[in-house]
């Protein structure tokens, strides 16, 4: 009975082994890191294109108003003429015009070499040389543009008495500008201004006493 009453010795304790990980909860690890990174790509792509989206609309707004190309203007500010005498105009006559060039542009507008021609009665009279020049930006260029005039291109036309009559000489100018604005490397845009003016001459002193312009621009 006594060795009844004696402890019986406990069972070794056998390790716990730990729950081997299932096919479930590796899919399920593999989904969680595919989301992490899907999630992660998907923040910086949307970082991008609202960069991207800012960049667009300042563009855009900069391209409509301070690199918008503005189409430069030309004027005829003013006409004088030398070595008019009639009613016998016999010697070669010199028009002078005041001819600017205004730019609006935030860049220069460069021209080439042009000339302008004087008619009277559809008839060329005179030639005038236009030097390539540079307008700087939101600047207004002058230009004197000579033409020397074949007095007897104008005395020989059959309407000059009776224009002599009227008291007015009635010449046509035609002037053609090309050129160029470029804004930052990054926008170029060729133009090309064109003006047309009527003008009649007093015949009694030379002075300009109607004038009328119409200008074209072709891009």
């Amino acid at each position: 009975m006594a060795n009844d009453d004696q402890e019986k010795p406990l069972a070794p304790k056998t390790a716990i082994q730990p729950f081997p990980i299932t096919v479930d909860e590796e899919l399920s690890m593999e989904l969680r890191k595919q989301r992490k990174g899907f999630r992660k790509c998907t923040i910086c792509c949307g970082i991008i294109t609202a960069i991207l989206l800012i960049i667009a609309v300042i563009m855009l707004i900069l391209g409509f108003t301070v690199l918008h190309v503005k189409n430069p203007k030309i004027n005829m500010n003013s006409v004088s003429i030398m070595g008019f005498d009639p009613p016998n105009v016999t010697t070669n006559l010199t028009v002078v015009a005041d001819v600017s060039v205004k730019n609006t542009n935030v860049a220069a507008f460069k021209f080439e070499k042009s000339n302008s021609s004087l008619l009277y009665h559809g008839t060329v009279v005179g030639l005038g040389d236009i030097p390539r020049g540079v307008a700087k930006a939101r600047r207004t260029l002058r230009l004197n543009v000579t033409f020397d005039i074949t007095a007897a291109k104008i005395g020989g036309k059959q309407e000059f008495q009776s224009d002599l009559g009227t008291g007015k000489l009635p010449f046509q100018s035609y002037t053609k500008i090309n050129g160029r604005v470029k804004i930052l490397n990054i926008i170029k845009r060729k133009v090309t201004v064109t003006m047309n003016c009527s003008i009649a001459v007093n015949v009694t002193n030379g002075a300009i006493v109607d004038q009328d312009c119409k200008k074209r621009v072709l891009i």
